[in-house]
């Protein structure tokens, strides 16, 4: 890694996405296969200042964040997953991790991991782990250490600074560390054999033996789960699958008209409703975006909220999957088709943790709100 100069008051940040979500759509292709990895993609991501953007001003970044404008952020999401929604996933973990740093490192933490981001490291967020075997901080011969490993991890292998969740003492809590790591050490990919997202190398990192600093410790107990952030942030993966939808609508888009069966009537019909489910999306999350922004509503409500965009992404997803594959048919399914890669990509980035529960507890919290459903997401009703 190499140090890099502080971005300057002219940086913008979707037009840095624009060219990153080009380029990785010209490479994707080619990266997806069991051990691929979107090298050139997270290295242009560093060279246009995107890694660097979500960091403070006072640090050198642009502050690319919910707080200074979630809408921007959104958007950038959404271009980067437009081009490869594994950039996508890999991105929306760095920009998860800058913000935890900011919320809770304290002044040295956030100076040294920020220089980090300055100087090109990627961050990811992992907290998945085994029923059993799962990270547990202990005491070690030279002081504490790791014992564990986290699964599901994407990035594995490639992600320079992990920040991971693990458990500490008895009594203590769930703890939150920034963990450098070198990369290609200690990740196995060898169970990732998925149906889509395979260039977003998601394995097992085993963390046993590293030594851990109290410095490296972020934060309180719990910190990680407090409300609304934690739940709250799901709107930016979100975000990032709204670009996998546009980008299938668009290939299905670009078949009718290449072939010349934009004159069916059944065709545009499917086509418009489409484009419905595509917009609806999108407004989804930005609504969900500028609600985090604001603050003005009770974690709960936000929360609530959160939920309930990030199940109709899902719904939108699913259904212009089933539109395009419809209206395309059996081409769509052959690999030299543009569609069969984007297609699987996000049929499976699709799948998030727990969305029947995410739908019920949105509706309890409508439920136990009173006034009118037009006044639940403006902050006028407790």
């Amino acid at each position: 890694m190499d140090q890099r100069t502080p971005l300057d008051l002219t940086f913008d940040a979707v037009a840095a996405a624009r060219a990153a979500s080009q380029s990785a759509a010209q490479r994707a292709q080619t990266q997806d296969r069991d051990d691929g990895f979107p090298a050139e993609d997270v290295a242009d991501l560093a060279h246009l200042g995107l890694l660097a953007a979500p960091v403070p001003p006072w640090a050198g970044g642009a502050d690319l964040g919910e707080e200074s404008g979630a809408s921007g952020l959104a958007t950038v999401l959404r271009l980067v997953g437009y081009g490869s929604l594994a950039l996508g996933r890999l991105y929306e973990g760095h920009v998860n991790a800058l913000q935890l740093i900011a919320r809770h490192g304290d002044a040295g933490q956030q100076e040294r991991l920020f220089a980090d981001a300055l100087a090109g490291h990627l961050f990811g967020v992992w907290n998945t782990e085994p029923t059993e075997g799962g990270l547990v901080l202990q005491d070690g011969v030279d002081g504490m250490c790791f014992s564990g490993v986290k699964t599901f991890a994407s990035g594995a292998g490639y992600v320079t600074r992990a920040l991971v969740t693990c458990r500490g003492q008895a009594g203590i809590g769930t703890l939150m560390l920034v963990v450098p790591l070198k990369p290609g050490t200690r990740s196995d990919l060898s169970a990732w054999r998925a149906h889509g997202m395979r260039a977003s190398a998601t394995g097992t990192l085993d963390f046993g033996g590293i030594a851990v600093a109290a410095e490296d410790v972020l934060g309180g107990p719990d910190d990680y789960f407090r409300q609304p952030d934690f739940s709250g942030g799901a709107w930016r993966f979100a975000a990032v699958q709204v670009g996998g939808i546009e980008a299938v609508f668009d290939a299905w888009r670009g078949h009718l008209a290449a072939t010349g069966r934009g004159g069916d009537p059944h065709q545009l019909a499917r086509l418009g409703e489409g484009a419905i489910a595509v917009e609806g999306a999108r407004l989804w999350v930005n609504r969900a975006a500028e609600t985090v922004s604001e603050g003005i509503l009770p974690p709960e409500r936000v929360v609530a909220l959160v939920n309930l965009a990030r199940l109709a992404v899902e719904q939108a997803g699913l259904e212009v999957l089933q539109l395009a594959q419809r209206s395309v048919g059996l081409q769509g399914f052959l690999r030299t088709h543009p569609l069969e890669r984007l297609s699987r990509d996000l049929a499976t980035y699709l799948r998030q943790p727990g969305p029947d529960r995410a739908l019920t507890t949105a509706a309890e919290e409508i439920l136990r709100a009173g006034g009118m459903a037009g006044d639940l997401w403006d902050g006028t009703i407790a």
